[in-house]
């Protein structure tokens, strides 16, 4: 069997319960309230501060894994995304909430996305978009997943031994299955799939390595591509920090709050591995332009939901198009600009997806603190989605010589 399968599956494992974990601040919401009595924008700012600290590490674990791979990273984020879990159960003030989820646990997870991206790139020439799509899904798994069962532990246990739970999970979990990640299939003497030879009937042309990074980021593409991620971080951050609490707002308990997740988290796979699947066909620019058209219109719609099924089905818009948008990241990075520094132009995006969405759950708490509705916030993230739409019709492709594949326009 080829090897890159064994990472994808790997990477599919690692990213649902990386992902599943982090995004199940939104269930500790109300608990963390209800305890301390902090305001929405100054609870969810402990969710931003982690944002904001994965972001900006993103070019850096992007460099180091373009350079040594992804074992060692996962291995060591895995370490501090369990032992951060693991203390956050023991916080009795606001400092610490935010030194721990914000950095600590903030470093484990910037060691997930952008190192997985980048190593399943390098393994699959042919079926790139498809496989990553699968590999991205494990966020769908992870949200569909870990929230409902937070959910319950802190409802039979509480919210601090919900916390243990979580990071003893990740503290076994997370390393055990990075030991079978490998940089690329070079260094165990095979090729990418696809990388020669004829593959589904087609032989694929021969691979150039790309742009250098110093080359990309001079070049107004991916200046294009950088703020409309920071847009899509917004939008799609502002919504999973503060969907649970906005659906027990509407009178909804907490249970059928956290199903909202669930729903996100469903039709986030199907979205990720549809669009993955169709890029490798049809290329990523007019996806990921109909994918941020269509969360858009799922942001309004949920602005203006008032009853169980208005929200749910806000719900399955919303999470099809933010699963389809993910994926799309790695695919339209390796079209434009080839796999030479992948790592780095992955991580650079993810920097300016860490940028919005730290500020996006604190806006949107401010607006809520300070209107009590969620409408104003929500139409916002609406409207700068469709911004990201817009920036996103303006990418072209490079000269086709000097990258890995054409970009479809």
């Amino acid at each position: 069997m080829f090897y890159g399968y064994v990472i994808a599956a790997a990477s599919f494992l690692l990213i649902a319960v990386s992902s599943g974990a982090i995004f199940s601040f939104s269930v500790f919401f109300a608990p963390l309230q209800a305890e301390f009595g902090w305001t929405r924008a100054v609870t969810s700012s402990a969710f931003s501060l982690n944002m904001l600290v994965q972001g900006m590490l993103g070019i850096v674990v992007g460099r180091l894994n373009d350079r040594f791979g992804p074992r060692v990273i996962l291995t060591l984020c895995g370490v501090f995304l369990g032992v951060g879990f693991i203390l956050v159960s023991r916080i009795d003030s606001l400092w610490q909430l935010y030194l721990l989820y914000g950095v600590v646990i903030g470093i484990g997870v910037s060691g997930g996305p952008v190192p997985l991206m980048s190593t399943v790139a390098r393994w699959f020439r042919a079926r790139r978009g498809l496989m990553t799509g699968i590999v991205m899904a494990g966020f769908g798994l992870g949200t569909m997943t870990v929230p409902p069962v937070a959910d319950w532990l802190i409802r039979t246990l509480s919210w601090r031994s919900s916390f243990v739970a979580v990071g003893v999970l990740l503290l076994l979990a997370v390393p055990l299955m990075a030991q079978v990640l490998r940089r690329d299939p070079a260094g165990m003497g095979l090729q990418p799939l696809g990388g020669h030879g004829a593959t589904n009937g087609a032989r694929m042309p021969a691979a150039s390595p790309g742009l250098r990074f110093s080359e990309a980021v001079r070049t107004r593409q991916l200046w294009l591509l950088v703020a409309a991620f920071g847009a899509f971080g917004f939008s799609v951050q502002s919504v999973m920090v503060h969907i649970v609490i906005h659906g027990m707002g509407l009178g909804l308990s907490s249970s059928t709050a956290a199903a909202v997740m669930t729903a996100i988290g469903a039709l986030g796979m199907v979205g990720r591995v549809s669009t993955g699947s169709m890029a490798d066909r049809h290329g990523s620019k007019r996806l990921l332009v109909s994918q941020y058209a269509l969360l858009s219109l799922s942001l309004l719609w949920l602005a203006v939901a008032k009853d169980l099924w208005s929200v749910f089905g806000a719900a399955v818009a919303f999470g099809f198009a933010f699963g389809g948008i993910v994926p799309l990241n790695s695919h339209i990075i390796a079209e434009l600009f080839g796999l030479r520094a992948h790592g780095a132009l992955l991580g650079a995006t993810g920097i300016s997806i860490g940028i919005g969405g730290s500020s996006g759950p604190v806006f949107t708490g401010y607006c809520y603190d300070m209107l009590a509705s969620y409408t104003v916030p929500f139409v916002t993230c609406g409207v700068v989605s469709a911004v990201a739409a817009l920036l996103t019709c303006l990418v072209i492709p490079l000269a086709a010589d000097r990258t890995d594949d054409s970009l479809s326009r």
